[in-house]
């Protein structure tokens, strides 16, 4: 069979762009080819375009998805307009990867998953955190538990700006027109009202903005290790400068703390770990910013009178390539995608479950 580079269009120039997917795409060059790019800043297309020798340039999504040789879209751009890039690239019988949050919305999801059944494509949901090697080793470890006792997951981080500022080179134009800073603003508070019933004064308006952005990544790993709760027991959130939750996941036998948020500090504490009645078993996640910053498996074990500690780094391969190494074998060979449309939906109704918590804590 003959070998088959994919040709990949970009929707969204941003920061997880330039710092992530372009890099890594320009690292897979026998599995992927940039071949066009889309942002709605006409300035940084330009400059994108010169620095990877890009001819095929937009400022409209929906003229891109139409260029007739691209065999996959990457939805980059906000997640207000995630369902709407990613239909119209289904609709015009390309393969999809979007960036967490896949969408806002229920309705949303339900849209973006009849656009892919009819159009027979494959759309990947980007949670690179469950393709890490050590992710991957933990759930194999964790289905080997007789009885899950306690879990635990946290994701505390300090501004992204920390780490890229420091490591990487990233550009950005004022040229972006007001109409579309505008309606941005009016899409998000529009489809978390569609959701939560919130208003953008609610003071869990940020909360759902948080659990959609960094904890999906958290809630959505959780659920492939132990599957989801039965509901939420109680959630709290501090809002007084820097943005914190709290919430306890019932799992009837056991309960999961969570915690996450952001503040000012530069470090990234993010990990997730299992306990049965001998043995504990943790991934710990370092900030994907840096791409090569490994994250580990650490084994608690006694067997007898000896308490035996294990540090595991599988590969110091990041997440990210080994996420696209996957895609790429998922459209060539058609494959199963993990991290679907219909797996995400799980992770919209445990953000509800925790808005609800805190509406009822008042």
């Amino acid at each position: 069979m003959e070998h088959k580079i994919l040709n990949v269009g970009i929707i969204g120039l941003g920061e997880v762009a330039q710092v992530i997917h372009l890099p890594v795409l320009e690292s897979l060059p026998k599995q992927f080819r940039i071949a066009a790019l889309c942002d709605i800043s006409p300035k940084l297309v330009s400059y994108l375009g010169e620095k990877y020798r890009i001819n095929q340039l937009y400022t409209d999504a929906s003229e891109l998805v139409k260029q007739p040789d691209l065999d996959v879209v990457f939805v980059l751009n906000s997640d207000e307009y995630h369902a709407e890039c990613a239909i119209a690239a289904a609709n015009n019988k390309k393969h999809v990867l979007i960036e967490k949050p896949m969408c806002l919305t229920e309705a949303e999801a339900d849209a973006i998953i009849e656009a892919k059944k009819r159009n027979n494509v494959k759309i990947m949901v980007g949670y690179m955190r469950r393709y890490a090697a050590s992710f991957v080793e933990a759930v194999k470890e964790i289905g080997g538990f007789d009885k899950i006792q306690y879990a635990r997951v946290r994701d505390i981080i300090g501004p992204n700006s920390y780490f890229v500022k420091q490591t990487s080179h990233v550009v950005s134009f004022d040229d972006i027109p007001n109409d579309l800073k505008t309606d941005k603003q009016t899409r998000a508070e529009k489809l978390v009202r569609e959701a939560t019933g919130l208003d953008v004064n609610s003071p869990y308006f940020r909360i759902y903005r948080l659990l959609c952005g960094l904890s999906s990544h958290d809630l959505s790993a959780m659920r492939e290790i132990i599957g989801m709760p039965k509901g939420v027991v109680g959630a709290k959130m501090t809002n007084n400068g820097s943005l914190f939750l709290s919430a306890i996941l019932d799992y009837d036998q056991f309960a999961v703390t969570f915690e996450t948020g952001i503040d000012q500090q530069g470090r990234f504490d993010a990990h997730i770990e299992v306990f049965s009645n001998n043995k504990s078993v943790k991934i710990q996640y370092d900030t994907p910013y840096i791409r090569h910053l490994p994250s580990t498996l650490h084994i608690s074990e006694t067997v007898g009178e000896k308490n035996i500690e294990s540090v595991i780094r599988p590969t110091l391969t990041d997440p990210y390539t080994l996420e696209l190494k996957n895609l790429y074998d998922v459209i060539t060979q058609d494959l199963e995608v993990k991290t679907t449309p219909e797996d995400y939906k799980n992770d919209l109704l445990i953000f509800k479950m925790i808005i609800d918590a805190l509406k009822q804590n008042g």
